[in-house]
């Protein structure tokens, strides 16, 4: 069974919206940096691996709290939707990117890990 959580379900929610805001990817950052600078907001410091196991089983708790957030924006009802998508290869070169013809309509980066173009 485990030890009880030293923190509650808002404060683990708290820290996983903090650390997408501040954009941290890496969740040992995020905890260092949170340890340093966040200590009189989230007194106990949770270790890399019990954040890590709280946020994967606190995913229904994420959901519904996505949810709630979204129903109370007006693109609930609407026709469009709002979406983020695995980045695509459009080409391999600046030359290519630029004379594309999605030049001014999508967004274009640059992936230093893959060495590609999205």
């Amino acid at each position: 069974m485990g030890c009880p959580p030293q923190s509650s379900d808002a404060e683990l929610v708290t820290r996983a919206v903090a650390q997408a805001l501040l954009g941290f990817r890496s969740e040992a950052r995020w905890l260092r940096f949170a340890r340093k600078n966040l200590a009189a907001m989230f007194p106990y410091p949770p270790q890399q691996s019990g954040y890590n196991k709280r946020l994967r089983a606190g995913l229904p708790l994420f959901k519904k709290a996505i949810r709630l957030l979204a129903t109370d924006t007006d693109f609930w009802f609407d026709n469009h939707w709002i979406v983020d998508s695995t980045p695509v290869e459009c080409g391999r070169s600046r030359p290519t990117v630029r004379r594309s013809e999605m030049v001014g309509r999508a967004g274009y980066g640059y992936c230093a890990s893959r060495t590609r173009f999205f």
